[in-house]
């Protein structure tokens, strides 16, 4: 007799029909036309000039230069935050982290308004700053640091506090954070990394702003521009897939070939750690951060005025609703596909874990690469009632930020002990039972919150729908991409202003998940 297949199967099926759908069918279609035509000799010579292989190597550096930003300020803000008792550090990380939530363009229009030329701080060698390199790892490394300091102070946060307990007694607080706290969320410092370096190597908005050349925009030129040549865009973004190949590897060296480890419970009531002296210049030090953060935000909106605010209503047109529908449509489906590839991520489900890594190559491979597949997937007749409406950005959203969901699920459920699920498998309920009536309860925050942080990520995303969006149909942070070039500067600062309000807003839906799990 032929065995049915379980609940598990059939949940782990739907999920991984989805993953295909959204993630990797877009990613090897173009692939699949390049060997298919030849691969084109003509825009295979593409690889053979020096200069792209220059450029390239200049945006690695600048890339690097970003990560080392990011990494310098979130370390050490990470630590304080979690695990000391620096003055009001609460409302220090949310201001923080902030930035975080909006498209890079965003901040780096605040610090036009703040270091350029006619800025309220600024002149001819703060002006050259700016636009150069170094302008783009400053901007892009402050406005990308925040990442670093969430997903460490949540490893630090729910870290097993036994070794912590027995270094205090002999050790200064530097040497337990160097030597027991940092070591100890290693995993969540490289995974940071990881992100950071996905992000900052696709990025297209402030290095266009800034008018500084990358390896991305380059890419995105070809396909975004008045000279349209996808297969050029496809053969430059093969040095890129490389790339993505050494991502995947650091993040499987930071795992150690695990997905997550099991945190102790008993953190979430550790008490915060006493600087003592310190605590002074460390508080000082975060609320400098914090400041910096949100320094951009606040020049933009001294830049809007009355009149930028006022003609709003005028040229947002349906940029919010354009924004909302598909973010909340693919953070809807993607809690749903991590229910069960979460849960058996943390179970240590081999169905799962080659689900999760289909959905990590999506995030970290160029946008460009996932933006052609889906053009070349659904740009036909028959599907138009797809492609010519808001629903392709969600199903991009979907291919692009599924890991995030995934992950950010799949930590939570590995903090719950299996010992639950295994006493009601005893009594005989079901997978699809065990998952409503224990996993469901038990991680409801952690559900809510891997939503809302899907949806922060869709909501910052200028990069993934830049390429097939209908028309008409632009989210707000490509709306004021395409008027930066154009349009009044005080109603483009007052549209990042309102793009800053709607993150906010979101935010303050997330900060209760948050203060439950940082045991405040």
């Amino acid at each position: 007799m032929k065995r049915l297949p379980t609940a598990q199967h059939v949940l782990l099926g739907g999920s991984g029909a989805i993953l295909v759908t959204a993630c990797l069918l877009p990613l090897i279609w173009p692939l699949i036309g390049l060997v298919s035509a030849g691969g084109e000799a003509a825009s295979l010579s593409l690889l053979a000039d020096t200069a792209l292989w220059s450029l390239l190597a200049r945006t690695v550096a600048v890339t690097c230069g970003v990560l080392a930003l990011a990494l310098a300020v979130g370390l050490p803000m990470a630590f304080l935050v979690a695990r000391s008792d620096v003055a009001g550090r609460g409302l220090a990380l949310v201001l923080h982290a902030f930035p975080a939530l909006l498209p890079p363009l965003l901040p780096a229009l605040g610090w036009f308004h703040l270091l350029g030329r006619q800025g309220l701080i600024g002149n001819e060698t703060s002006a050259a700053f700016l636009f150069s390199e170094a302008g783009v790892v400053l901007t892009l490394g402050l406005a990308l640091a925040p990442i670093v300091t969430a997903l460490t102070a949540l490893a630090l946060w729910n870290a097993d506090p036994t070794q912590e307990e027995a270094a205090r007694i002999t050790a200064s607080p530097l040497r337990v954070a160097t030597h027991i706290l940092l070591p100890s969320a290693r995993p969540g410092i490289v995974l940071a990394g990881i992100v950071i370096a996905a992000l900052a190597l696709s990025e297209v908005g402030v290095p266009t702003f800034l008018r500084t050349r990358t390896y991305a925009s380059a890419v995105f030129a070809r396909l975004g521009g008045v000279d349209f040549a996808p297969m050029e865009a496809l053969v430059l973004t093969l040095p890129v897939l490389a790339l993505t190949g050494v991502l995947l590897g650091a993040a499987r060296w930071a795992t150690g070939g695990r997905s997550f480890a099991t945190f102790g419970l008993r953190s979430f009531r550790q008490p915060p750690m006493a600087l003592g002296s310190w605590r002074t210049p460390a508080s000082l030090f975060c609320w400098a951060v914090a400041l910096l953060s949100v320094a951009p935000i606040a020049a933009l909106a001294w830049r809007a005025g009355r009149e930028g605010f006022a003609a709003v209503p005028v040229w947002i047109g349906d940029g919010m609703s354009n924004s909302l529908r598909p973010a909340a449509l693919a953070a809807c489906v993607i809690a749903l596909i991590a229910l069960p590839l979460g849960h058996g991520l943390a179970r240590g489900s081999r169905g799962a874990a080659v689900l999760d890594m289909t959905a990590l190559v999506a995030f970290v491979a160029p946008p460009a690469l996932l933006g052609v597949g889906l053009v070349a997937l659904w740009n036909r007749p028959e599907t138009d009632w797809l492609y010519g409406s808001w629903l392709i950005i969600a199903l991009g959203y979907v291919g692009r930020y599924a890991v995030i969901g995934v992950r950010a699920f799949a930590a939570s459920c590995a903090q719950l002990p299996p010992t639950i699920e295994d006493a009601a498998r005893v009594f005989g309920t079901g997978y699809g039972a065990r998952l409503v009536r224990i996993v469901i309860p038990l991680q409801a925050r952690a559900f809510m919150g891997g939503w809302l942080l899907v949806l922060l990520f869709c909501l910052r995303d200028l990069e993934t729908a830049a390429l097939f969006y209908p028309p008409g149909k632009e989210p707000l942070a490509i709306r004021i991409f395409t008027l930066e070039a154009n349009g009044p500067e005080a109603v483009v600062a007052a549209l990042a202003c309102v793009q800053a309000a709607l993150s906010a807003a979101a935010l303050a839906l997330a900060l209760p998940l948050l203060s439950v799990r940082s045991g405040r």
